[in-house]
């Protein structure tokens, strides 16, 4: 049996305190807002967040008549629904390596500040290629490992490893840096093609950040994106998937589970949501819980 990917896991962390609410990111979280705000489609029907943590960003997608929040933290998830309810809004903790829903389920995915976490990137994007319809709109976020200060570094001898390489860099455990050239092969080859490419967050240096407004430095910032240099920390791209695969946009929630072991059907009981093995998940504290086994063999 091949051996799994590694997992980043953020269940029971101080996530949300510890790096963003009064840490000094609200230029950052402004940009990224409004970046998002210009990639969206103006409206959809089913839109799948990967990595959605406590729920920072998911009210920007009220064009949205569905939004599935998926993570594979339980208790991040709690967080986000005690903020935003229920009404349109659906909770799931699973691996997105093998996310439980049924093939072409969505019009539209989001994941931002998640890839750095993945070591295996096609698999991953192999799998988010699988959920969306036909010239569905996947909009992706990556660290940028060919940024200007990397470039710097490494051209005085201050960083071993090279920036334009094209493969991944671990710099820390599970926190990976990506060549743009790289996230781009890796996107096509699965079946997006990129329309969009944003370079953001010109301005993350913390010297920077506490002499000039957020206000101001966001509005830099946008300026700065028209360049199209990817010399960024972040880059933002914009993809539609291609091919020709019939959707299911319109089926009823319960019915967009498929199994995540097998991608087979899924029968419910109650609460229970069980595969043709009887290998069941379960439904609690109004979360679909894909990521622990209730019974099972």
């Amino acid at each position: 049996m091949a051996e799994q990917p590694r997992i980043c896991d953020y269940e029971g962390s101080d996530y949300r305190t510890r790096f963003w609410e009064g840490q000094g990111r609200n230029y950052e979280d402004t940009v990224e807002r409004q970046v998002l705000h210009r990639m969206l489609p103006n409206q959809g029907h089913r839109l799948l967040e990967i990595g959605a943590g406590f729920g920072r960003l998911t009210q920007e997608y009220k064009m949205f008549d569905q939004v599935v929040l998926l993570d594979y933290s339980f208790s991040q998830l709690q967080y986000a629904r005690e903020q935003l309810g229920d009404d349109g809004y659906v909770y799931v903790a699973a691996d997105a390596y093998h996310m439980p829903f049924k093939p072409a389920t969505f019009d539209c995915a989001t994941m931002i500040r998640v890839l750095h976490h993945f070591e295996d990137v096609p698999s991953v994007l192999a799998s988010i290629r699988r959920l969306m319809g036909d010239s569905g709109t996947f909009i992706l976020e990556y660290a940028n490992k060919r940024n200007l200060k990397s470039i710097l570094r490494y051209a005085v001898g201050l960083q071993k490893w090279n920036p334009n390489t094209l493969e991944p860099v671990e710099f820390v455990e599970l926190n990976y840096d990506f060549h743009p050239s790289y996230i781009l092969r890796e996107l096509h080859s699965v079946g997006f093609s990129t329309r969009e490419y944003v370079p953001v967050s010109w301005f993350r240096i913390g010297a920077v950040k506490s002499l000039i407004p957020d206000g101001i430095l966001a509005s830099m910032d946008g300026l700065m994106q028209k360049t199209k240099w990817v010399v960024t920390p972040s880059v933002f791209t914009r993809n539609v998937a291609g091919g020709s695969q019939e959707d299911n946009l319109q089926i009823d929630l319960h019915d967009i589970f498929a199994c995540p072991l097998t991608g087979g059907p899924l029968r419910r009981e109650g609460n229970l949501f069980i595969n043709q093995d009887g290998i069941a998940w379960e439904k609690r504290d109004g979360i679909y819980d894909f990521k622990q086994l209730v019974k099972g063999n």
